[in-house]
């Protein structure tokens, strides 16, 4: 697991394979989905319901990625890029949180940082986490804040001395990561905070992660599925992922039954964050700037952005928290 193998391409844009290509299957758009979803639009962030034309976006005039909902329905919490950098693991941001209408825009970090991939914990405190770089050592650790705090205030749930990368929660608490804690091999593992700053890991099994690399993992609302994109091998490669369905049991920390759903043939596009539909009956993702939908039940998909002249990524399904 490479510490950027999270993130971005390197490039503020996509990598030059990662242009808009038609995909074989691919179902036409056919009118609204009635699923709502935060994505982001040419730099801003929208909230819309997929398969429906933007009306007005919910920021503009900056670089704003990675809206995530929060469980009470009401929030996002995104970063915004303050200092721009070829190489991603450079950039300097700032963690935001903006009310779904629009309103109660404030920062929770104050952008000397380099802080990504933020989401909400699950277990009713709504706390806002993310991940943030030591410039240092090139490792990440996982932060915390809260709804209405000031920069500063943000605190560790990891240590410093290992690399950590939080994905998404439990409703227990828990909190699915990836990284070498302390006297453990790299994997991927179930975190309990602890307030003393020692959390305790606990390995998650996967028979494919012994093959190659999990990458921005999201738990469905039930908690009983999974979804993420794969990389075959361990060398850092954003083009190319297949997007994967499995089973997830929290209790023996297994992910099973793992299916491809998207990219299976790997085709050089960047097929990328895949998230679930509150209702749990679809998975939202963006491949070549584009948005699409893929149906459980059918295994059916269909592209659900608009606009052909327009880089669609990062979608998020209303109050599903990654």
């Amino acid at each position: 697991m490479h510490h950027g193998a999270h993130l971005v391409p390197r490039r503020a844009g996509f990598p030059a394979a990662c242009i808009f290509v038609a995909l074989a299957g691919v179902l036409p758009v056919r009118g609204e989905t009635g699923f709502r979803s935060s994505y982001y639009k040419d730099g801003e962030i929208h909230v819309n319901v997929l398969g429906t034309d933007e009306v007005k976006p919910l920021t503009s005039g900056h670089w704003d990625f990675k809206p995530s909902w929060s469980k009470t329905g009401d929030m996002l919490v995104f970063f915004r890029r303050l200092k721009n950098d070829p190489d991603v693991l450079r950039w300097k941001t700032a963690v935001c949180i903006i009310k779904v209408d629009g309103s109660g825009f404030h920062r929770l970090t104050d952008g000397t940082h380099t802080d990504f991939n933020q989401t909400w914990t699950r277990d009713g405190t709504n706390t806002p986490i993310w991940n943030r770089r030591n410039p240092q050592t090139g490792a990440f650790r996982v932060m915390a804040s809260k709804v209405g705090a000031k920069p500063g205030q943000e605190y560790p749930l990891t240590g410093e001395d290992y690399h950590s990368w939080a994905y998404t929660c439990l409703r227990d608490g828990r909190i699915f990561v990836g990284g070498n804690p302390p006297g453990l091999q790299r994997g991927y593992f179930l975190m309990t905070p602890d307030q003393q700053g020692k959390p305790r890991f606990e390995r998650v099994s996967c028979e494919l992660a012994r093959r190659g690399t999990l990458d921005r993992v999201s738990l469905s609302p039930s908690e009983r599925k999974i979804c993420f994109e794969y990389t075959r091998g361990f060398r850092r490669k954003v083009a190319g992922r297949t997007l994967y369905l499995a089973d997830f049991d929290a209790d023996k920390r297994l992910i099973s039954n793992a299916r491809p759903f998207a990219n299976t043939e790997g085709k050089p596009t960047w097929f990328a964050y895949p998230r679930w539909t509150p209702d749990e009956s679809a998975i939202v993702y963006h491949a070549g700037r584009k948005l699409f939908l893929y149906t459980l039940k059918d295994e059916t998909t269909r592209r659900v952005s608009m606009d052909d002249k327009a880089d669609y990524r990062y979608p998020h399904g209303e109050a599903t928290p990654k």
